[in-house]
């Protein structure tokens, strides 16, 4: 894997928050933004990879990417790359270091209506 196409991509990770108002109503919110980051991405394609991921048939994307080891990221999160947003599917820690993340993931695509 080669790390120095990381330089590519700027993402954003960002924590949905929900805020109650003093009526008692709570809306979901991406306040918290957990880090912006070089990233890897890569789309699904029909690679011998991709083909071994056909389990996850919901994810679009892969992503590579140095983080904080102080900074959690979970499937709670969201990723923003541009001006697209993408559900966290996994996250895996690669070779156990703490300093790289392998993250599938799935476009959100808003619905008309």
């Amino acid at each position: 894997m080669s790390f120095s196409k990381m330089a590519q991509n700027v993402c954003t990770i960002k924590r949905p928050t929900k805020v109650v108002d003093p009526d008692g109503f709570g809306t979901m919110t991406e306040q918290a933004i957990l880090s912006n980051v070089h990233c890897y991405r890569e789309g699904r394609h029909g690679s011998e990879k991709w083909a071994n991921l056909s389990t996850f048939s919901d994810v679009t994307d892969l992503f590579r990417l140095r983080v904080d080891p102080s900074i959690h990221i979970t499937t709670n999160d969201l990723l923003y790359c541009g001006d697209e947003c993408f559900r966290i599917y996994s996250v895996e820690n690669i070779r156990g270091r703490g300093m790289y993340l392998e993250i599938l993931a799935t476009k959100v695509v808003p619905s008309v209506g």
